[in-house]
């Protein structure tokens, strides 16, 4: 991916869940609602204060975060999805996430 988010902005791909099923029902792809979990691709530099200081962003690149709904611009760049939004658009880091992957 060739793009590097200016600011305080990050670059994220959603992580699609598991087939769902309801009472035993497979849910078709035009009906599910898009997930709002997602993992950083890729974080800008940061924002500037009101003293000129740059402010390193709390997320990293490779974090899990949860996200609003509406949430960030939906881009498409190589057949690929990603979003980009503001820092204070997520609303929370994930813990621990890679460690219950692993175990």
């Amino acid at each position: 991916m060739n793009i590097r988010p200016l600011h305080d902005r990050i670059v994220v791909k959603r992580v699609e869940e598991d087939e769902t099923k309801v009472g035993g029902l497979f849910i078709p792809d035009s009906a599910k609602e898009k997930p709002q979990k997602g993992e950083v691709v890729a974080v800008g530099k940061g924002k500037r204060g009101d003293d000129g200081k740059l402010i390193p962003l709390d997320v990293q690149a490779g974090d899990k975060i949860l996200f609003g709904k509406y949430s960030g611009s939906d881009i498409k760049m190589d057949g690929v999805e990603y979003l980009i939004m503001r820092e204070d658009e997520v609303l929370g880091v994930l813990e621990g996430a890679e460690k219950k992957a692993k175990a």
